[in-house]
């Protein structure tokens, strides 16, 4: 029996959801989400919780359940609070700045990179060496760090690069004489 998949998921307040079928919709505060699950598993609504049940006793269903569970406690999640990714510049130089709808990074290349910031997503630079990602979508703010991140990826010898907040780089050392 699954241990994620057997807990309901709660409804904060200002959040409603409507089930139809296999297709679940979430509106709260921060927007709307939608999710279709798996024909294996059962969504239902009842008392202001969601509960995710198995069909059947087949391991494609129990393998589902806890999934089906986790998807929609993030859609809840992402419309009453949403998700957030930090990160953090290092190194002499490195900077990032928000131009409109474009993040401009300077990392020690011999251009400056213009990374648009896509639909759904909201960037922000408090300080220009950090860079904090935000949205209701937990997929998308990820794949967005991500994508800032792969630019220039923390080093080994020195640290320099982008890193997540929070985030060890194991430093190495370095040739000896």
């Amino acid at each position: 029996m699954s241990r994620i998949g057997k807990r309901p998921i709660e409804l904060p307040s200002g959040v409603e959801a409507k089930v139809q079928g296999n297709f679940v919709e979430v509106k709260g505060p921060k927007g709307t989400r939608s999710f279709h699950a798996n024909d294996d598993v059962t969504v239902a609504l009842e008392e202001n919780a969601l509960t995710v049940t198995p069909r059947g006793n087949s391991k494609r269903a129990r393998q589902q359940w806890g999934m089906t569970r986790t998807m929609v406690a993030n859609l809840v999640q992402g419309v009453s609070d949403g998700f957030k990714k930090e990160l953090e510049i290092s190194g002499v130089g490195y900077r990032a700045q928000m131009q409109g709808n474009v993040l401009k990074l300077n990392l020690g290349l011999s251009h400056d990179v213009d990374f648009e910031v896509p639909e759904g997503v909201t960037v922000s630079v408090p300080k220009p060496t950090d860079v904090i990602v935000e949205g209701i979508d937990q997929q998308l703010v990820g794949q967005v760090a991500a994508n800032i991140r792969e630019w220039r990826l923390p080093e080994p010898y020195k640290g320099k690069g982008i890193k997540y907040k929070g985030e060890y780089i194991f430093q190495k050392e370095g040739k000896k004489k």
